[in-house]
């Protein structure tokens, strides 16, 4: 290969982590441009706490069921026809949300965006796997996660900046305008990568089929919710955190957007390490330690709160030391996941996504019921998912861990 050849190839490499991270960022933006406005929301309509985090809850689990159609869709007909779907159902929940009279209305057209984004979040993992596999594909999920990791520090500070303004329904119509670029992004330079000849029959049976595999197969059930846990941890932290630095730590919206951004340069610094160790150690090694370091900052953290250390100080750090190795678990795990499955990778993506989505949900859900306005029962749920991810790591990974680095092609 020439070096114009090269070029011509990372370019189109870099090209394509941008476009589909873009397209990825789409419903995390959803999620944490609004973060620092659930305390002015739950004021403005007179909402209780449990009822304002519902709003994120419902999005989750939307979110998160709706994949499960999106991606076996994706298998049948196409990458690109569900996209432009999916960002159309969005914009129009983006919208409802803005002009929401109640906490009911708002709850309602979460649910609504929530279907809209599950596409652009599940078609993308399905598209790499029709481009790479192997150290690449990882290469090119850590790229993605790149450009998807700079959502959790601009959007907050974004939807800070507008919110003071503003007012919080300002939020909702800048997500609305960025699913309208991100379906420009699509029609101009996202190409399909599912050509017909490798689409699968459109039957209910074919689709049942796929699932039935994937469900039955322990190996890839473990790195999903490997991959669950470590995110359901995070979940309990957007769900919580702006209640915690804002009412009890006593912390500007403003503030609180930069503290919650520190933990994305941690994510982000470390995914993008995710290949090379891989290729080096093997991926079963990476994720195992990264899960084991990861679980003991937090539940270090979970210790000290529990002896009476109720810091912000304390707590930042060791959620960004913390949040850091998760950094390394996520591309792994969910490139493992879809490493054997390129005829199904559609339909692999969106039971990934739905399973995982679905148990932050209920994370969420949970963690609402415990909160007493302290930042203890967040800590606790984030200790729990952590130590559950290191244990599903040791049970699915341990035998691997010894073999060659099962990211390297």
């Amino acid at each position: 290969m020439t070096k114009e050849d090269l070029s011509v190839s990372s370019r189109s490499y870099a090209k394509n982590a941008i476009v589909l991270g873009l397209l990825s960022a789409v419903g995390p933006f959803a999620i944490d441009m609004y973060l620092p406005a659930l305390p002015a929301i739950s004021s403005d309509l007179k909402a209780s706490t449990a009822s304002t985090q519902a709003t994120l809850m419902v999005f989750f689990l939307s979110f998160g069921i709706c994949q499960i159609f999106y991606g076996p869709l994706s298998d049948m007909v196409g990458r690109k026809p569900p996209l432009y779907f999916g960002l159309t159902l969005f914009i129009i929940g983006s919208i409802g949300c803005a002009f929401a009279p109640n906490i009911h209305w708002l709850i309602a057209m979460r649910v609504v965006q929530g279907l809209g984004a599950a596409a652009p979040m599940v078609i993308p993992r399905a598209i790499i796997r029709d481009l790479h596999t192997g150290h690449e594909a990882t290469r090119l999920m850590s790229l993605v996660m790149l450009v998807f990791s700079v959502s959790p520090i601009l959007a907050p500070l974004t939807g800070s900046a507008l919110i003071v303004p503003f007012g919080w329904r300002a939020v909702f119509f800048a997500v609305a305008v960025a699913a309208v670029l991100a379906f420009a992004l699509i029609l101009s330079s996202l190409p399909e990568t599912r050509p017909p000849h490798q689409r699968i029959k459109a039957s209910v049976g074919s689709v049942l089929r796929g699932f039935r595999g994937l469900l039955t197969n322990l190996r890839f059930l473990g790195l999903v919710f490997i991959g669950a846990c470590g995110m359901s941890s995070f979940f309990s932290f957007l769900a919580n955190s702006s209640f915690v630095y804002i009412d009890h730590f006593g912390l500007t919206p403003t503030q609180y957007s930069f503290c919650f951004s520190l933990n994305a340069f941690g994510f982000i610094g470390a995914s993008q390490f995710a290949a090379t160790l891989g290729k080096r150690f093997g991926a079963a090694q990476v994720v195992m330690g990264a899960t084991a370091i990861y679980a003991f900052f937090i539940v270090t953290l979970f210790g000290l709160m529990v002896s009476g250390i109720d810091t912000l100080a304390v707590m930042m750090a060791f959620l960004f030391l913390g949040f850091s190795f998760l950094g390394l678990v996520i591309p792994s795990t969910m490139v493992l996941a879809l490493e054997d499955h390129g005829p199904i990778a559609g339909i692999a993506a969106s039971l990934a996504g739905t399973l995982q989505m679905v148990t932050g949900g209920v994370v969420i859900a949970i963690s609402s019921l415990f909160f007493n306005g302290t930042a203890l029962p967040m800590v606790a749920i984030i200790a729990i998912s952590a130590c559950c991810a290191l244990i599903l790591s040791l049970a699915t990974l341990w035998r691997r861990a010894g073999a060659a680095p099962q990211l390297a092609e």
